[in-house]
């Protein structure tokens, strides 16, 4: 049985992520959608938790389909704030202004 996790898999993840322009952001099942694997949002994570192994991505610019943001990523606020990304009341990128349209 094949891994589900491999590098192939994993460098497909990193390069649709480095495709998100700045000033934009993408939620994780929006990546998982675009390399077809339309029910692996979570795996999208886990992926982007391992990322720097890999190289330097924007990783940043990854939040879940409401606009939240990664709970172990500190800075992650500070870098989408100094891209111009706005937020919502409730600590919320704001999505309908920020959404990656791919």
């Amino acid at each position: 049985m094949k891994k589900i996790l491999d590098e192939a898999l994993i460098y497909e993840i990193l390069s649709v992520v480095e495709e998100i322009p700045q000033g934009c952001v993408a939620s994780y099942g929006q990546i998982a959608r675009l390399i077809g694997r339309d029910q692996n949002a979570r795996l999208v994570g886990k992926v982007l938790s391992m990322a720097g192994f890999y190289g330097s991505y924007p990783c940043h610019r990854v939040v879940n389909h409401e606009g939240r943001l990664a709970p172990h990523f500190p800075e992650q606020r500070e870098r989408l704030l100094q891209e111009g990304i706005t937020f919502l009341e409730n600590g919320c990128v704001n999505m309908k202004i920020h959404q990656w349209d791919c």
